[in-house]
């Protein structure tokens, strides 16, 4: 394990129940047969209360940021960053008390991975509400502004090594979708898709591409569907792209048809990822490409409602360390 790069993982929204996970993934034998040094960033005084009250016991590795890479060469033992959490009360909420907090530890962590580009990132949940405001539509929308990469330049990618999905536009109110539609988006989208499954998997994938309107059909003039979408799939197909489409959004995830594809490539948010969801529940994991490094996180939010009932799935988390197990 010395020369396998570590994996951080930020710990996220302090009130949610990725602790919890993070000590399952601790107590199963996946640990101990992981091949990377797993690294959390984030506070050692609140991760050791949370592990008393939901009943966990592990040692804890405390790193210096300045070595951490000559010490962490094992996860015998949870190794972990400090980030101080200036809080005396404990939670009972999320709120935007801890945002300073989640953004020291963003920090730290992005500012390791400049140094070393192999490191790789998970983060926990975060809440959009409080830590993002109205700053940002979601954490691939901040960690593109941190790494000052071209929005253009980045894909959301919710993946599942059946079928995955990705969103074209992201965390957008559905009344702005139709305003950011362009053919070049869908163009840039599809490709950086294409780069992903052929350096991870070495395939070409099959894309099926959604429609905007209902049954990609619309009372207007003219559709997004026929000045934007289906030029778009003729030029991609044109450049030898497996892209089909356009399809409605309400069949394309029929078991006949979603058997022929990799990924399906949908309009806006909840048009994929409410079928994604439905199907994989949490064996599934959101990959932001694009990066100049390799960042995953669980497909869930921080589920406040589970908050140390201890019966919280960790198979999310499971996926993305085994995404990034070589």
């Amino acid at each position: 394990m010395k020369n396998k790069s570590p994996i951080l993982i930020v710990l996220g929204e302090p009130y949610s129940v990725f602790s919890e996970l993070i000590f399952k993934i601790y107590k199963s034998n996946f640990i101990f047969t992981f091949r990377r040094p797993i690294i959390l960033i984030g506070s050692e005084k609140l991760l050791k209360s949370q592990m008393i009250k939901l009943g966990f016991k592990f040692n804890i590795n405390k790193l210096n940021k300045n070595n951490f890479l000559k010490v962490a060469t094992s996860n015998k033992s949870i190794n972990l960053i400090d980030v101080n959490f200036d809080h005396h009360k404990p939670f009972t909420m999320i709120s935007e008390k801890s945002n300073t907090y989640i953004e020291s530890c963003f920090n730290l962590a992005l500012n390791l991975i400049k140094k070393n580009k192999k490191i790789s990132l998970i983060n926990g949940p975060i809440s959009k509400k409080h830590f993002l405001k109205s700053k940002f539509h979601g954490i691939t929308e901040y960690l593109v502004k941190k790494t000052k990469i071209k929005k253009k330049d980045v894909v959301m990618l919710i993946y599942n090594k059946k079928l995955s999905v990705s969103p074209l536009t992201t965390h957008l109110p559905l009344k702005l979708v139709h305003k950011n539609l362009t053919r070049l988006k869908i163009i840039n989208h599809i490709k950086l898709i294409n780069e992903f499954y052929k350096e991870n998997f070495k395939k070409i994938p099959k894309i099926a591409v959604t429609g905007l309107n209902p049954h990609c059909e619309s009372n207007y003039k003219s559709s997004e569907e026929d000045k934007i979408i289906t030029p778009s799939i003729k030029y991609l197909i044109n450049k030898k792209f497996k892209v089909s489409g356009p399809f409605p959004a309400d069949t394309i995830f029929m078991k006949n048809n979603i058997k022929n594809y990799d990924v399906v490539l949908g309009m806006y948010h909840d048009q994929v990822l409410t079928p994604a969801k439905t199907l994989f529940e949490f064996d599934a994991i959101n990959i932001t490409l694009g990066l100049p490094f390799k960042r995953v996180s669980p497909d869930h939010g921080p589920n406040e409602t589970m908050i140390g009932k201890n019966i919280s799935n960790p198979l999310s988390l499971v996926r993305a360390l085994e995404f990034l197990s070589n």
